[in-house]
């Protein structure tokens, strides 16, 4: 597996809880959560920016809660 020089967010105040992010040679953007982080999503940054601005603006909410 590449090395990726990973970022965490901002918004996450310890090392132990976050989402980690990562730009990948072929420009791909890799994402990972800190307590799995053997398991990475890959996405191009145009479905990433989609996928941001779905949750951001609400369209992914729980029907449920």
């Amino acid at each position: 597996m590449p090395t990726y020089e990973w970022r965490k967010s901002s918004y996450s105040p310890d090392g132990s809880n976050c989402v980690c992010i990562a730009l990948a040679p072929d420009g791909t953007v890799r994402l990972r959560d800190s307590k799995v982080p053997a398991v990475v999503v890959s996405a191009s940054p145009g479905a990433l920016r989609v996928f941001v601005d779905a949750v951001g603006g609400g369209a992914l909410r729980s029907r449920n809660g």
